[in-house]
């Protein structure tokens, strides 16, 4: 049987009307022709959407295949899992998305059939001088404000915004409402769900000429009113100097390297995610034998522990993993 190796998957495109062109002009993915290209899925593994690996001997396989067949390897200390419970991926948000909220993991278990809540991490690569982050409700607003406002048309005057810089990390736990603005590109962590619910769509039209659909009912019982504003995290120092993190929930844990030393990933029994957001990084017996470069993610295997990652010149990575 062939020993797992570190891990790198062809990107799952998604097309939306807020979408553009810069996960092919910034992160160089093999985009084709069209302005509405809105996510790149990296690492995923939910039914017919499946992360396929793109080097080596396992060349093929999809990531929903190892986690059945491999699981304990692939997933060490958090195997077995029904399915890879994170999702990675990188967003282009040329035009504003709409007004959201996901819900947590007991409410999420009440749908048919039953999902993962989805409590999820922005890490900002690209802003322009004019972006916005909307992020949590301002102090005060309650349910009876908020209802007020999406009845005119006006949500928006119920959000927490702020103007983001990359290298913001922006963490959105479940129930908390958020939307990305327009001129974004930022790196996404999440639980591997896909229930989105629509509080707002900016009075626009969906690429049928009618308006997308909203789900305020939904929205409403899902929103966590006692969260209030959601600002960009303070990364907190470790015990090495070049590592910070970014968060650490019971989730996932985001943690940031900025260093051209070697370094090796934890003998921890967990899988990692690493995801180069500048420069380039090599990761030991990576079989494509090309570095990791911006956009580029790769997956450890739990059973590779303390791989070697070699950073070049101003490299950025992440390193993702479950607690």
């Amino acid at each position: 049987m062939t020993t797992l190796y570190p891990l790198r998957f062809r990107p799952l495109f998604r097309r939306y009307l807020w979408g553009g062109r810069k996960l092919g002009t910034l992160l160089g993915k093999p985009i084709a022709d069209g302005d509405d290209y809105a996510e790149s899925w990296e690492i995923c593994d939910r039914g017919t959407d499946q992360s396929i690996v793109a080097f080596g001997p396992l060349t093929g396989a999809t990531l929903g295949d190892l986690v059945k067949t491999r699981g304990r390897e692939l997933l060490g200390r958090h195997a077995p899992q029904k399915r890879f419970p994170l999702l990675f991926k990188f967003l282009d948000a040329r035009l504003p998305l709409s007004v959201q909220v996901h819900p947590d993991d007991a409410r999420a278990a009440l749908l048919a059939p039953a999902e993962f809540g989805k409590t999820e991490a922005w890490i900002v690569l690209h802003a322009e001088a004019d972006s916005v982050i909307y992020a949590g409700l301002k102090p005060g607003v309650d349910r009876q404000a908020l209802v007020a406002a999406i009845d005119r048309g006006a949500c928006d005057d119920c959000l927490h915004r702020f103007t983001p810089r990359p290298g913001d990390c922006v963490f959105l736990p479940a129930g908390v409402v958020h939307a990305l603005g327009g001129g974004l590109v930022v790196a996404e962590i999440q639980q591997s769900s896909d229930t989105t619910w629509r509080l707002f769509d900016w009075n626009r039209a969906g690429p049928d000429g009618r308006p997308r659909p909203l789900h305020v009912d939904e929205a409403l019982e899902a929103i966590d009113f006692s969260i209030g504003p959601v600002s960009p995290v303070a990364p907190q120092a470790t015990d090495r100097h070049e590592i910070e993190r970014l968060v650490g929930c019971d989730k996932f844990v985001v943690d940031r390297h900025r260093d051209r030393a070697p370094w090796r990933l934890p003998d921890d029994q967990r899988c990692h995610i690493v995801s180069a957001l500048a420069g380039e990084v090599t990761i030991a017996g990576d079989p494509s034998k090309l570095p990791l470069t911006v956009g580029d993610t790769a997956l450890v295997p739990a059973e590779r522990a303390a791989t070697e990652v070699i950073p070049g010149s101003g490299a950025v990575v992440l390193d993702i993993f479950l607690p």
